[in-house]
Parts: structure tokens; sequence; C-alpha cells
């Protein structure tokens, strides 16, 4: 029998499908076995024995009137906040109600392990990390002769689309190197520069808004996931990349570090084509060496993947949940 509730705020819901929605909903399905967990956009007043609220500033009122009820200026009793990359890389840096979610949590969740490295000092030892999971997937083969590579994302400034565009130009005469971009236009510019980039070069598709499961098989038979983020909490694209055995090409930036390690070979510095172009034809010329820089990069996401299995999130999600209920009020 479930003795004790569990809520957890989510400032996304079920129609917006995006990352803060899924690990909200992910969540609340390890957690029901053992408690009584629903979802919420914001807390009512309505008892509960735990709060787990996603984004220190979009739930900042839900934290702030737990944090009040429970009579508490820092540490409120049961209440963890889990901070996503908005949070940790903006949020958190100039607004005022972000920075009072921190101290008001009894545990900070960061997503990757270089994530405390974004707090303030005097706040990291009330944080830990909780590596979200996906099931492991079929790995599909994949075409010899020609190199396919995907980025998944919708189209706004924190995933620096432009990087992939960029690249795309440089590459245009290379009708052996096919490049998918999926992604709903939340930025109208932007999806405008999608689709001059489809004009443009005759090996990039932008496909739009796809569903989970058509996107999940898109990643599978592709060679490469890219991602070209500014800005990352623990982007889930990349995890499902590594449980489908495709390898990823990222971003040099503090969340996808913490993702793929600190020597993970398939970096290139923020915003730089050229660095990308370049390492999608080592990836090509080298796809069939077993010693190539395509095989390191498989071997190195092989190694990641045990992180990011359901049973270790499922473990450390249970594992908060009850350290937040025996903690000293």
């Amino acid at each position: 029998m479930n003795t004790h509730r569990v809520l957890i705020i989510s400032p996304a819901t079920a129609t917006a499908n995006n990352g803060n929605w899924q690990t909200a909903s992910r969540w609340s399905r390890m957690l029901s076995p053992r408690f009584d967990t629903s979802i919420a956009n914001a807390w009512n007043g309505e008892p509960f024995d735990v709060m787990l609220a996603l984004h220190a500033r979009r739930s900042a009122q839900s934290i702030a009137r737990w944090a009040q009820a429970h009579g508490a200026l820092h540490d409120a009793r049961r209440l963890g906040v889990v901070l996503t990359g908005t949070d940790l890389y903006r949020d958190i840096q100039s607004d005022a109600t972000a920075q009072a979610s921190l101290r008001y949590a009894r545990q900070l969740v960061v997503l990757q392990e270089r994530g405390s490295e974004a707090l303030p000092p005097d706040l990291r030892h009330k944080t830990r990390v909780i590596f979200q999971s996906a099931a492991a997937q079929e790995v599909l083969a994949k075409p010899s002769a020609q190199l396919r590579l995907v980025m998944v994302g919708h189209l706004r400034n924190e995933k620096f689309p432009q990087t992939l565009w960029d690249a795309a130009h440089l590459l245009r005469a290379h009708k052996d190197i096919l490049i998918d971009h999926i992604g709903e236009a939340l930025d109208e510019e932007l999806g405008a520069q999608a689709c001059a980039c489809m004009h443009q070069c005759p090996n990039y598709r932008w496909l739009g808004s796809m569903t989970h499961a058509h996107t999940l098989r898109a990643i599978a038979q592709s060679h490469l996931l890219v991602h070209t983020s500014s800005m990352e909490g623990g982007a889930h694209v990349i995890l499902e990349a590594v449980c489908s055995g495709t390898p990823v090409l990222a971003s040099r930036i503090p969340g996808n570090i913490g993702m793929l390690g600190e020597n993970y070979a398939g970096y290139f510095a923020t915003g730089d084509a050229n660095a990308l172009a370049g390492l999608l034809l080592d990836c090509h010329a080298q796809l069939n060496d077993v010693k190539g820089l395509y095989s390191q990069l498989a071997a190195q996401c092989a190694q990641r993947l045990p992180l990011f299995s359901p049973a270790t999130e499922q473990a450390a999600v249970v594992a908060l949940i009850q350290d937040l209920l025996h903690a000293d009020n």
C-alpha cells in the first residue's frame, strides 16, 4: 500500500511533451509502485509528503509557497528542486526567484555530472546527480557507403541550429553525407532559415516535428546524432542516441560534457561549423576503420551506456524520495 504522497511540479504539460514533461511523467511511473504520485503545474496547498519541483524559475511560486507553509527560509523539509539547463546556465545567475528556489530546496538535483559546478559553492553539498534514462533500443543496420546524421531539437536559439546549417553549406558538395533535421520551428525566422538551407543544400532535409517513436527510429538508422546546443542541462536526446547505438557529435558545453565525459572525442566548439564539418568528414572517411574516429566514438558511447539505464534512474529517484522523507526536520 502506498502510504506517502509525492507531488511532482512540472511547468510543462503533456501537450507540450518537452523534456520537463517527459522527466515528470517518467519519474511518476518509476515512483508509483512505492508512492502515491501526482503531477501538477503548481502546488495549490493540498497536503503531500514530498514535493519535487522541476525548474527553479518556472516553478518558483510553488517552491516558495511550500517553503513558507513549512516555515523555512532555506532547506525546506521534504522539498527537492530539479535543475534544468536554463536554470543552471542562465536563470540562477540573475533571476532572484530562481536563486531563492535554490535556498529553499532541501535537495537539489542536476541531470549530468558537471551540473553542480554551476551552483554557488555553499549549495553544492545538497546536490546530487540523477542521470535520465531510456529503454535500450534495437540497434539498426546503417548504410556503409553513405554517412547519415540526424539532429533532433525544436528550432530555438538555445539549440543553435545555425551551426548545423553552416556545416551543411560546407558539405553540400558531398552527396554521400546526408543530413536530417527533426524539430518544430518555435521561431519563425529559424524555420525560414531551415527552408533556405534545404533549397541551397541538397543533402540537408528539415523534417519538422515527428512523433517520439519515429524520432527514435531516425536516430537508430543514423550513423551520428549531431547536437549543437549552446545551453543544456542534460539533453535527453543524447542518451537516447547512446541507447540506440548511435554515437554523438556535440558542442563542448558543460551540459554535454557531463553526459558524455571529459575525454570524449566528438566535441566541437560551440558555433564552430568548420570543426563540425571536419569531424563529419573524418567519420565518413573512417567509417569502416575499426581504429578510426567513428569506432572510437562508438566505443566511448558504449562505456557511458550503463549510466542511462532505467533501473539506475529509478533507484536514484526512489533514493531521493526516501532521503527527503527521512531527513531531519
